[in-house]
């Protein structure tokens, strides 16, 4: 082809030139098709549109005003860093006093998701405020932004924030939880494996983590088996990039206790959580892994509401902290 195109070009230089031009036209297209229709997916996914794409990616479900219950100071859009997604809003109990603290970070995909979307905040909020913990829910960077391991720093730099101005809102700086859904499962158990990127951020030590529900706590085992051809985008090719990225290859030592939540529905969720518990058990690490069958959008949806679910979670935040112990009832 390129043969007959170098012909044309000597015969007819100007007609060739056209000619030349279509024919790249139409090569780029075609090769960028399939990473658009991708891209088209996952932002489905992420709003809720997708033919069940919302249990893979985690997004938040439905993006409309959260059905919260009356008595809630809510102050949002609270700037933790100078980007415009560096933010997150707080959840609090009117009269709070040296409360709990939990900080929530959403999922989707590590590229779309929002602080404020009904699936992540609306029965964890109604059921934990009115009990006397607050709730912060953080957005941060996202994919093309920052790559992962900038938004595992965000986390820890929401967290430090956090701490700092805790007591403004009735929080206690001792007294945090990391709770974090699909993306942001990882994203609190990265920084929980290696601790260092909170420490660097000014962030104090935290009572417990709560991963609900991540596949990716081993990347390179992830990437290098079946799967969606978003990871390949988020996580590369780079075996180093695996590792940085990875919470089971990150920990090293004993971690603050950690409660793994999986979806017994997914292929690799509770397989991961499974080795990264063990892992963290043969550190001396207090661990629990949690198997519900329900879909990837529903353990987080449903925390708060359904109440065999949220009482095993539950159990574990009270094993934390006498005043947590106190505020959720024995």
């Amino acid at each position: 082809m390129m043969k007959t195109l170098m012909n044309i070009r000597r015969a007819h230089p100007h007609f060739a030139c056209a000619v030349i031009a279509a024919v790249l036209a139409t090569t780029v297209a075609s090769a960028n098709a399939g990473a658009l229709r991708d891209a088209l997916m996952q932002r489905r996914a992420a709003q809720g549109q997708g033919q069940g794409e919302e249990s893979l990616f985690g997004a938040g479900g439905d993006r409309g005003q959260a059905n919260l219950p009356a008595g809630i100071r809510i102050v949002r859009d609270v700037a933790y860093g100078n980007a415009a997604r560096q933010r997150f809003d707080v959840y609090a109990p009117m009269q709070a006093h040296d409360a709990p603290v939990i900080l929530l970070v959403h999922g989707g995909a590590w590229m779309f998701g929002d602080k404020s979307a009904r699936g992540v905040i609306e029965n964890k909020v109604s059921r934990w405020v009115p009990r006397g913990i607050i709730v912060v829910s953080i957005d941060y960077r996202m994919l093309p932004e920052a790559p992962v391991p900038q938004q595992a720093q965000d986390v820890a730099k929401a967290l430090a924030f956090a701490q700092r101005h805790a007591s403004s809102w009735g929080g206690d700086p001792r007294k945090f939880i990391l709770m974090g859904h699909s993306a942001g499962a990882h994203l609190v158990t990265l920084v929980s494996a290696e601790p260092s990127l909170a420490r660097e951020q000014g962030a104090s030590p935290w009572l417990g983590t709560v991963a609900l529900d991540s596949a990716a706590y081993d990347v390179a085992r992830l990437v290098q088996g079946p799967h969606y051809r978003f990871y390949d985008r988020v996580f590369g090719s780079d075996p180093a990039a695996w590792a940085a990225a990875s919470p089971k290859q990150q920990l090293e030592a004993r971690i603050a206790p950690f409660l793994a939540v999986c979806s017994s529905q997914r292929r690799e969720s509770c397989p991961q959580a499974r080795d990264f518990v063990a892992k963290a058990e043969s550190f001396g690490t207090r661990t629990q892994l949690l198997e519900e069958d329900k879909s990837h959008e529903e353990i987080n949806k449903e925390l708060g509401a359904d109440a065999g679910y949220t009482a095993q979670v539950e159990a574990f935040l009270r094993s934390l902290d006498p005043s947590i112990a106190e505020l959720l009832g024995h």
